[in-house]
Formats: C-alpha cells, sequence, structure tokens
C-alpha cells in the first residue's frame, strides 16, 4: 500500500471535519461516517463498504497497516497519539479511526419482503439505539427507521453499540413519521406499538406478517403520532414495572424471528 501521509497540525481541515462530525453524531462534509476502533475498521472492510481514508496514531500505524493490507483507494493519514487522543469520541481510544461511505438505502430496502421493521421514536441514548440495529440484525429485521427527533445513528456511541450492524441492516434515518405511517399503511404492514402494560401480549401476536415495532423514547414512551398507527404492545414481566428499551426491542424481535423460523 501507498506509504502513510503524516498530519502534525491541529488545524488541518480534515481532522477539524472529523471533529465537528464526533461532536454533533452526523456524518462529515464528504458524507462519510467516522467509525472508531479496530473491530469497526474490520466489520467495515468485511461488509464490502468504500473506506477511502483511516486514520491512525502513530503508535499503532505499523497494526493498521496490516488491516488494511494492499487494499487499493485506501488513504492512510498518521497522526501523533496525543493528537490522536484529544480528537478520539472513546475514553479508551485504541488509536485509529475509519472514514466510511455508509450505504445508500431507500424504504423499498427496509420493507421488502415479509418485512420486519423496527421504528426507533424518539430513542435518546445511543446505546440503546445501537443495541436496537444490533439486534435487528441478529433477528432478521428487513430494516430500521430512526423517526425525526431520534439520536443520530452516526453518534459514535450509537455506532459503536451497534459493532457494525450500522454497515449491513437496511437503515433511514430522520424519516417524518407521518411518511413512514402512509408507507406502512400502503404496504399493509401491521404496526405495533411497544408499551410497559396493555393491549396484546407479545406471545399472542401475529409477527409472522408484514409488521412493524415502534419502540419510544426512554422517558416518554411512543409519541402520539405513532401510538395511534397500531395496536399495543407488551412484554409479560414479573417485579419490574418496564425493560431498559434496548431490552424490550432485543425481546420483541426474537420472538418474531422465533415465529418466522417456523414457517
Amino acid at each position: 500500500m501507498a506509504r502513510a501521509e503524516v498530519i502534525t497540525s491541529a488545524k488541518n481541515p480534515l481532522l477539524k471535519d472529523i471533529r465537528r462530525a464526533l461532536s454533533r453524531g452526523s456524518l462529515t462534509e464528504d458524507g462519510l461516517c467516522v467509525a472508531e476502533t479496530f473491530h469497526l475498521l474490520e466489520e467495515a472492510l468485511r461488509s464490502g463498504l468504500q473506506t477511502p481514508v483511516v486514520l491512525a496514531a502513530e503508535n499503532v500505524r505499523r497494526v493498521v497497516e496490516r488491516h488494511i493490507g494492499n487494499l487499493a483507494g485506501v488513504r492512510l493519514l498518521t497522526v501523533p497519539e496525543e493528537m490522536f487522543q484529544e480528537l478520539s469520541a472513546t475514553e479508551a481510544a485504541q488509536g485509529v479511526m475509519t472514514l466510511v461511505r455508509p450505504p445508500h438505502w431507500t424504504l423499498e430496502h427496509v420493507l421488502r419482503g415479509i418485512s420486519l421493521v423496527v421504528v426507533l421514536d424518539g430513542v435518546q441514548d445511543p446505546g440503546n439505539a445501537g443495541a436496537m440495529v444490533r439486534a435487528a440484525e441478529a433477528f432478521g429485521a428487513t430494516g430500521v427507521v430512526f423517526l425525526k427527533g431520534t439520536v443520530s445513528p452516526w453518534n459514535p456511541k450509537t455506532l459503536r453499540a451497534s459493532a457494525g450492524s450500522l454497515f449491513r441492516v437496511p437503515m433511514l434515518e430522520g424519516i417524518d413519521s407521518t411518511v413512514l405511517r402512509s408507507a406502512l399503511q400502503q404496504g399493509r404492514t401491521d404496526v405495533y406499538v411497544a408499551v410497559p402494560r396493555g393491549g396484546v401480549a407479545v406471545r399472542d401476536a401475529d409477527l409472522r406478517r408484514r409488521c412493524a415495532i415502534v419502540i419510544g423514547s426512554e422517558g416518554h414512551g411512543v409519541s402520539e403520532e405513532m401510538r395511534g398507527a397500531g395496536v399495543d404492545l407488551h412484554i409479560p414481566t414479573k417485579g419490574v414495572e418496564s425493560l431498559n428499551a434496548g431490552v424490550a426491542a432485543g425481546i420483541l424481535l426474537y420472538e418474531s424471528w422465533r415465529q418466522r423460523a417456523v414457517l
């Protein structure tokens, strides 16, 4: 591979762009997501996504070079370790960031076939959001929708919690609830709204059909707009009022997968 380029100034335009993307939980000006950790570097490469830039701390440069190998089109940049630590969004920086071109998805991808869609409605905790995307991939969901008002999928904590699933699961962000409701209705998709109690118990719901499962915010639950879109669905519990949003999504998705596995 080409020799690594060395950056020594914290005012470098690319570093400023990365710093801005990390602080906002957004993509860079070129539409790239900033994936920190060796695991996300490996996941991006495994997923076959374009990775035009890899940024490495000087002390781990050779390790990063071994990961990249002779891949064409990858620009390796190195910075002093102290500069990387200041740039990093993690407490224990591993010394590597990958700029990844995310896949382009549409509603048609998300709603394909006998769809199973996870809808994040105002979820604010990036760890929960990323865990839901991870569970969506694990249990065969056709896609994930981040409605307006939900934490960004490109928040560094969301991306790390997804453990690479955001590179593969069809995902839409910033979708208006009215637009989604219309698409679900046109696609004759059953909508289930996760609630702590009331409605239908998950064991009694038919999740083998085309369906969407709506998970609301940790503090306020599902919005009024989405609450009226479908049937309330709860997970029977003992001794506790409610479950963590990420845990609840995992259970509901597992039950969907279990029912569909016998088809």
